[in-house]
């Protein structure tokens, strides 16, 4: 069973001509858009748990791996 996520995350926010926009301080790769500062923040958290690939379902396997470069 999956356990409950709690993060503190810092995301940086502006608003464009129609959309608030959105990344996070530590994690810039991750930035998604909202109506509101309210659906930026819920689509953010969603983002974020994605990248994280915290609901991973029993068919994916996940394997650490290390890269020399």
């Amino acid at each position: 069973m999956g356990t409950k996520m709690k993060a503190k995350l810092r995301m940086v926010y502006w608003k464009s001509d129609k959309f608030w926009l959105g990344k996070l301080v530590d994690h810039p790769e991750i930035m998604t858009q909202g109506e509101t500062l309210k659906e930026l923040e819920e689509n953010m958290f969603d983002a974020y748990k994605l990248m994280l690939l915290d609901d991973v379902s029993g068919e994916h396997g996940i394997e650490e791996i290390i890269l020399s470069v």
